[in-house]
């Protein structure tokens, strides 16, 4: 007989995930986020399955109002996408580790209803905007019957790139009068961003900074490709013609059979990442003195990061890492 109070197994929860159960979904999340055996065997079972749905990266710097404008963007799109998910990406609290929860606070209004799903995913000190496991949980709301998975990086810098390989569609949300701000993320804005947009466009300078953006296309030959779009989460102007303009491109991307991410480019540095993660996992959880050793020079000044890196590389096909007992 079943204890009441044992965890389900990666099966029965998977069947539970398929059934469109919201419990369930978050309960898969947890095992995912936290890496347990559990929730190991649901990343591999569900892998790829976020191929089969819209996916849409939102990023930009801090205070222009990504959350907000995630927030009014879902009620414009729910007609299309009966099924969203939101998942926002925030820093670690120092003290739990579980992710702080200003973001998912701003998009209350959308909690009571079963058809969106909005979880906040914690960095866990992951550079990149997302987490280690944001694919992973992409995948898993997929599986879960989802037809569009939002997902909101902490913020736009030079490291916060990674949505980029993640999801079909990139937003790049701008607040009117950004100056150095601009300046600093401008390279990368460039280069993952399919739409710009200028939020609180009620505001002062939103036209100008529209245009300033329009100039920046425009110089670097992306103005073909990619557009600028104003928008008010106040008044509400510019709304459907930001859904409009990321119906476009889903519907450009499905015609060119490049829905499905990530593409053979990024596969390579996904790749990469992840091998960089089992070897941070294997190299925190290992029970060879040697690895102790090159810890203890390092931290000593005996020793460079990357000469400890190099040597480290070397044992990690001989390294015994401690198994995970986290279930």
């Amino acid at each position: 007989m079943t204890a009441p109070h044992a965890r389900p197994d990666a099966s029965s929860l998977l069947t539970a995930v398929r059934s469109r159960d919201p419990l369930a979904i978050a309960r898969a999340i947890t095992a995912i986020e936290n890496r347990t055996s559990t929730g190991n065997e649901l990343a591999v079972a569900v892998r790829g399955q976020v191929n089969g749905c819209r996916t849409l990266g939102v990023t930009g710097p801090p205070g222009a109002g990504k959350s907000s404008l995630i927030n009014a963007l879902v009620q414009e799109m729910l007609p299309h996408y009966p099924r969203t998910a939101i998942l926002t990406v925030d820093p670690s609290s120092p003290i739990s580790g579980g992710a702080v929860l200003g973001d998912r606070v701003r998009m209350a209004e959308h909690s009571a209803n079963p058809n969106v799903f909005i979880r906040s995913l914690a960095t866990r000190g992951h550079l990149g905007g997302v987490t280690r496991m944001t694919r992973s949980v992409m995948d898993l709301l997929a599986a879960g019957g989802m037809d569009l998975v939002i997902v909101e990086t902490v913020g736009t810098g030079q490291s916060e790139l990674e949505v980029a390989e993640l999801t079909n569609v990139k937003i790049v949300v701008n607040a009117p009068g950004l100056g150095d701000e601009m300046q600093a993320i401008k390279a990368g804005v460039l280069e993952i961003a399919d739409i710009l947009v200028v939020n609180k466009s009620d505001l002062p300078d939103a036209a100008r900074t529209a245009a300033h953006l329009n100039a920046m296309l425009h110089h670097r030959g992306h103005d073909e490709h990619r557009s600028v779009v104003c928008v008010s989460t106040v008044t509400r102007d510019g709304l459907k013609a930001l859904a409009d303009a990321i119906e476009i491109k889903f519907a450009q991307l499905a015609a060119d059979s490049t829905l499905a991410v990530p593409r053979t480019a990024s596969a390579r540095l996904l790749l990469a990442r992840a091998v960089a993660d089992r070897a941070e996992d294997m190299i925190a959880r290992t029970v060879d003195p040697r690895i102790d050793v090159l810890v203890e020079d390092i931290a000593a000044g005996l020793l460079s990061r990357q000469d400890g890196a190099r040597t480290a590389i070397g044992l990690l096909g001989e390294l015994r890492p401690v198994s995970n007992a986290r279930d």
